[in-house]
């Protein structure tokens, strides 16, 4: 009886243990995205709320770009810094996550972007407020609801918009498959938070006009629902002819379609280890020829 009872605790206490490290996980993921997110909104909220004096449409590229890289710089060793859904994904699909961790990554960026939205908006309140005189809307000069969810330009439809996002988050995917493989010319160990800020800058540069460059479900959706609560209403998804679905679907299919397209031009085509370690093997040859050369001179020869 004694052994059964000890047997339970060991038993209560592993469960315990297991609990308590997946809240830990979950809630070091939440982190990650919240400052991720902390950045990129607040330099939105600052260009938006200062008519232009504290920023422009480069200022909101630096400060997702930098957020990410300080996102990836505090998380990647812990939970590889996932922070979108649409790459968290894909990694699954192509078999380099387990499908079991998508619901906790997925989950973990839902709250990190609605806390950081939170967060904005009591640092800004009285901005914003000043701002659009207290009437908080999402479409018109002084619409306000742009600073925590994107929102299509006014010549932009459906499709085209959906083809901007599919487009966008297929040219991330690709981008970032190429950063870290390893068998091709990744990114510096250490220097892969900048080289993911830096893409992200450049997509946004290049690709964020017409719809603010989303990219990313849980970074559009946390957030939308947040504004949805504080006082925009239910406006933040009719607005844009029901714009709120397509930042959530349209970068899941951008992810594969641009993950699909590295893995079949590149990755396949990579040669095989075997070959890989001959030809590692070769140049390692090749690179000390000259030192065995130098051996085996006669000590009598001049150089």
């Amino acid at each position: 009886r004694e052994n059964g009872g000890t047997l339970s605790e060991i038993n209560y206490c592993n469960q315990f243990s297991h609990c308590l490290c997946g809240c830990l996980f979950l809630t070091g993921c939440v982190y990650v995205v919240f400052i991720f997110k902390v950045f990129g909104l607040g330099s939105v909220a600052q260009v938006v709320t200062g008519r232009g004096a504290f920023g422009e449409y480069l200022s909101v590229n630096v400060g997702f770009g930098l957020g990410v890289a300080m996102g990836v710089h505090i998380g990647g060793r812990v939970s590889g810094a996932h922070m979108n859904t649409a790459v968290s994904f894909s990694m699954c699909l192509f078999g380099r996550l387990g499908w079991r961790m998508l619901p906790v990554y997925i989950l973990s960026q839902l709250i990190g972007s609605f806390l950081a939205a939170g967060t904005i908006y009591s640092l800004y309140y009285d901005a914003i407020y000043h701002y659009c005189g207290g009437n908080l809307t999402v479409s018109g000069p002084k619409a306000t609801a742009g600073i925590f969810a994107t929102y299509p330009a006014p010549y932009l439809s459906l499709h085209a918009g959906f083809l901007d996002q599919v487009i966008g988050t297929a040219m991330l995917l690709l981008c970032l498959m190429a950063l870290s493989d390893q068998r091709n010319q990744p990114a510096p160990s250490g220097g892969e938070p900048i080289a993911v800020g830096l893409l992200v800058l450049l997509i946004g540069v290049s690709l964020g006009s017409n719809s603010g460059y989303a990219i990313n479900p849980s970074r559009d959706l946390g957030p939308r629902i947040f504004t949805a609560i504080a006082g925009w209403g239910p406006e933040v998804f009719r607005a844009g002819n029901g714009w709120w679905w397509v930042p959530v679907l349209a970068p899941m299919v951008g992810g594969v379609t641009g993950a699909s397209i590295y893995k079949v031009f590149v990755e396949l085509h990579h040669p095989s280890p075997c070959e890989h370690r001959r030809e590692l093997e070769d140049k390692a040859e090749e690179e000390a020829a000259p030192l065995d050369m130098q051996k085996n001179l006669s000590p009598e020869v001049c150089v």
